[in-house]
């Protein structure tokens, strides 16, 4: 089981970004890289296709899962653990003992 979900609000702890909060829009656990929206932001050149002219685009590049906590319900980061609930795993944050719901 990943700490860190598609979906899941997270912090950025280290780089550019230090500090900015954002969605993950896609986990890549064989890399240990997500994407986050509005994070790690590059101009990438763009050829032309049918859909989509041709130019300088803005898109996020991946950024390691070490550089990125969960965000607690207060917004600051924090730790994830495991802990069994009913007869299920579940990620709870250390920071509160919440479970993280996903």
């Amino acid at each position: 089981m990943q700490k860190i979900r598609k979906g899941d609000s997270v912090v950025v702890l280290t780089g550019k970004d230090k500090g900015r909060t954002g969605e993950v829009l896609q986990v890549m656990p064989k890399e240990d890289r997500a994407l986050v929206r509005g994070i790690n932001m590059v101009k990438r050149h763009q050829r032309q296709t049918q859909t989509q002219e041709a130019g300088i685009i803005n898109k996020e590049a991946s950024i390691h899962l070490s550089n990125l906590a969960i965000a607690a319900k207060d917004g600051k980061p924090t730790r994830v653990g495991f802990q069994v609930v009913d007869g299920k795993k579940v990620r709870v944050a250390k920071r509160t003992g919440d479970v993280i719901d996903g």
